[in-house]
């Protein structure tokens, strides 16, 4: 018990002087990082205390020798769970420099993507280590291991076949860090969905729809499957909206008020106004009007808006361009 509250004692002090020296600076990173290694340094610590009973107590004593032994078959998960702790700090630490809000926010997604996966990454293999050390450290565990590999060759194999899909889209998981098809925050249609990526995790993509629908995909199936990616290089995009008019329409006067609708709209980034007929069928014309937006949402807002604009418009100043059809009667013979 003496060595523990000497541990916990000295850890205290430690980390009090470390506060300190941390709030008298600009930043606020470290003291976050010493949030993240609070909890696992007091308990290594401890750990460490208690190792010194090797050394205090005479050999052949059953309880110390025990609780020496345990210690260090834990201490691997004790350097784990630090390790861990260090992973997460820089995490966050990528996630509070990386503003997805801003206009152009390409390297901000594309820095919290990787961060985000390779964190997972990481603590998967920092687990899997320390396990492995602490398995290790325990002979009986050690001996029977290694009876189960001599003698489960059809097991390995069935397990092998079996976690093949985890394996999988682990695999694509790591190939979606370096080729970035999409990322966090990106627009994509995926199978007629439209939304925002919201989550990007070693072996699924959580989509957030735009009526607030969650769609989970696989890695692997994504990377299999074409997706439609909307801010794969920039948020900017073009949007259209189609209108249908009669063939007596003005089109000069219906360009005249799609185009102001469209420059004084406040979500129009500035880049392209245009209106276009694109086809004229045997009932009506067909006029295009092509706008840029800074991002999807906003586009989408923005044509809506503009539609609504020109079709008060025409209804207001040019009725008789509203499309109609016409029908032509002739004269019936007399019997």
């Amino acid at each position: 018990m003496l060595l523990v509250s000497g541990a916990l004692v000295l850890h205290r002090i430690a980390m009090a002087i470390a506060i300190r020296i941390a709030r008298r600076t600009r930043t606020t990173q470290d003291e976050a990082l010493l949030a993240c290694l609070f909890h696992p340094l007091r308990w290594i610590m401890v750990a460490l205390a208690l190792l010194w009973i090797d050394d205090l107590v005479d050999r052949g004593d059953v309880i110390a020798d025990n609780l020496v032994g345990a210690i260090r078959i834990v201490m691997p998960l004790l350097w784990g769970w630090l390790v861990i702790a260090i992973i997460r700090f820089v995490h966050g630490y990528v996630d509070s420099r990386s503003d997805v809000a801003a206009t152009d926010n390409l390297a901000a997604r594309r820095r919290r993507t990787r961060a985000e996966i390779m964190a997972r990454i990481a603590t998967v293999i920092v687990v899997l280590v320390s396990c492995g050390l602490l398995l290790l450290k325990i002979p009986e565990v050690r001996e029977i291991g290694v009876a189960l590999v001599a003698s489960a060759g059809i097991a390995g194999l069935a397990f092998g076949v079996a976690a093949q899909p985890l394996l999988k889209n682990l695999v694509a998981g790591m190939q979606l860090v370096f080729t970035e098809p999409v990322r966090i925050d990106d627009v994509v249609v995926y199978q007629g969905e439209w939304g925002r990526v919201e989550k990007i995790s070693l072996t699924y993509i959580v989509l957030k729809i735009w009526d607030d629908r969650r769609l989970v995909i696989p890695v692997a199936k994504l990377l299999e499957e074409p997706i439609e990616n909307w801010t794969r290089e920039t948020s900017h995009l073009l949007g259209t909206v189609m209108i249908h008019l009669d063939h007596s329409a003005d089109v000069e006067k219906v360009r005249t008020a799609a185009l102001d609708a469209v420059r004084s709209h406040r979500l129009w980034d500035g880049r392209a106004a245009l209106l276009q007929v694109t086809d004229m069928t045997a009932h009506a014309l067909e006029l295009r009007i092509l706008m840029s937006g800074r991002n999807g949402s906003e586009l989408f807002d923005m044509r809506c808006d503009v539609r609504e604009t020109v079709l008060r418009f025409i209804s207001a100043e040019m009725p008789g361009a509203l499309n109609r059809s016409r029908l032509a009667l002739e004269p019936m013979e007399a019997a």
